[in-house]
C-alpha cells in the first residue's frame, strides 16, 4: 500500500499573529534607526560645509564649493546628493545649531518633517509645529496643512509676550499635554451630551474642522453668514445623529 500522506502541518493563528507583529515591529524600528542616522548624517554634513564657508567668508566660495561638492558625492554615492540636498543639510545646521537637541530631534520626526521645520524663519512659531508634531504624531501632509493653515498665527499662545510663549512651548515639551485655552482664541465651548467644541473667530464662510487626536480636542470655525435653510437643517440634523450616536455607544 502506498504510504499515507501526512497532512500539512498549520502553525495555530495566535503564533502566526505574534510573529507577523514582531516583523512589521523590528521593521518600523529599523526605518526609524536609519531615518534617526540619516539626519544625524545630514546636520554633520551641513555642519562641516558650515566651517568651511565660514573659513573664507565669501559668499561665492559657498556656492562654488557646494556645487562642487554635490557633482563630487553624486559620482561617488549615486542620486540622492544634490546640490538641493546639501543646501537642506546647510539649513538643518544652521537651524539647529545644538548638537543636543537635534539628536532628541532626529529619533521622533522624519526627515521629510525636518526639512519642512527648518523653513520657518521665526524660531518660536518652528517651535510649536515641532512640539506638536511630535505631541498629535503628524504626518508630513498633516505638517504641512497645519502650517499653510495657519495654525499658530490662530492660536492664542501667538499673542502672548514672546518670554511667556517659551514657557508654555516648554511646559508643553515636558508634559505634552496641551490646553485648549492656551491654542485657540476666544473659545467657545458647545458641551452638548459630552460634545466639545471650540470655535475661533475666523472671517470665513465655510466650517473648518481640526481634529487634534491625542489632545482630544476639536476645533471648528464657525460660520461668518447663515448658509440657506436647507444646508443649515441638513447640517443640524448631521449633528444630532452624530449626538445621539455618542450618546448611544456610551450607554
Amino acid at each position: 500500500m502506498p504510504a499515507r500522506k501526512t497532512p500539512a502541518l498549520q502553525p495555530p493563528l495566535e503564533l502566526l499573529t505574534d510573529v507577523h507583529h514582531l516583523i512589521k515591529t523590528a521593521r518600523n524600528q529599523t526605518v526609524m534607526a536609519v531615518n534617526a542616522e540619516l539626519s544625524l548624517l545630514y546636520w554633520n554634513i551641513g555642519t562641516r560645509i558650515n566651517q568651511e564657508v565660514l573659513q573664507h567668508s565669501r559668499a561665492e566660495y559657498g556656492k562654488q564649493i557646494v556645487k562642487h561638492l554635490a557633482t563630487d558625492l553624486s559620482l561617488e554615492f549615486g542620486s540622492g546628493w544634490s546640490v538641493a540636498q546639501l543646501r537642506h543639510c546647510l539649513q538643518f545646521a544652521k537651524v539647529f545649531t545644538n548638537l543636543e537637541i537635534v539628536s532628541a530631534l532626529r529619533r521622533p520626526l522624519s526627515w521629510t518633517k525636518i526639512k519642512t521645520l527648518i523653513y520657518i524663519k521665526d524660531d518660536l512659531k518652528r517651535t510649536f509645529y515641532q512640539e506638536m508634531a511630535q505631541l498629535e504624531r503628524w504626518s508630513s501632509r498633516q505638517l504641512q496643512e497645519r502650517i499653510a493653515s495657519q495654525l499658530f498665527e490662530r492660536s492664542a499662545l501667538s499673542q502672548q509676550p514672546e518670554q511667556t510663549i517659551r514657557h508654555d512651548l516648554e511646559q508643553l515639551h515636558q508634559t505634552g499635554q496641551v490646553a485648549p485655552e492656551m491654542l485657540f482664541k476666544d473659545p467657545y465651548i458647545l458641551d452638548y451630551l459630552g460634545l466639545k467644541i471650540l470655535c475661533t473667530g475666523k472671517k470665513q464662510e465655510q466650517i473648518e474642522l481640526l481634529e487634534l487626536g491625542k489632545s482630544r480636542i476639536h476645533v471648528a470655525e464657525y460660520l461668518t453668514q447663515l448658509p440657506p435653510r436647507d444646508v443649515l437643517i441638513a447640517k443640524l440634523a448631521q449633528s444630532l445623529e452624530a449626538a445621539q450616536e455618542c450618546l448611544g455607544h456610551s450607554q
